[in-house]
């Protein structure tokens, strides 16, 4: 049932592609997503994207701003996207206010200091409901090239 559940949760998120990427190209992932075995348990419930102090970031998808503040000290910005996910940010100034409505590509805030990564890094997540999915999945998908072999290395 909970591999059904999170099939149709991810199924949800891949409706709200191609995304807009939050950064810049290339992202640098600096931490993968990696859920919880269960909802209290240890685990990594988004992706960390390297990048600078002062990096705008912008949002995926058109939406409505659910939560432009502090939480814990950090400041979050929280988005509603039309499907009724919701993607998070931290730590961030958050440049719109709640229930303001963006869309896909406007730069939504600027990455802040207190990350807990090593070097500055976005927290970015995603959720449906109560459940977290990875937010990589509402990006598109990069197109695969094939190269030709290299002859002198057979």
């Amino acid at each position: 049932m909970t591999t059904l559940l999170l099939s149709l949760l991810l199924a949800l998120a891949q409706a709200a592609l191609p995304g807009v990427r939050p950064l810049p190209a290339p992202l640098s992932v600096a931490r993968w997503w990696d859920p919880p075995p269960t909802p209290y348990a240890a685990g990594h419930r988004g992706v960390d994207l390297s990048a600078p102090v002062g990096a705008e970031l912008r949002a995926v998808a058109a939406g409505r701003v659910h939560h432009a503040g502090p939480v814990a000290g950090r400041g979050v910005l929280s988005l509603t996207l039309p499907n009724g996910l919701r993607t998070t940010y931290e730590p961030v100034r958050p440049l719109v206010t709640e229930g303001e409505q963006v869309t896909a590509g406007q730069v939504v805030a600027v990455l802040t200091e207190g990350s807990h990564c090593p070097a500055p890094c976005l927290h970015w997540g995603l959720l449906a409901g109560e459940v977290y999915l990875n937010p990589l999945t509402l990006l598109a998908r990069p197109t695969p090239r094939l190269l030709p072999a290299d002859p002198g290395g057979v």
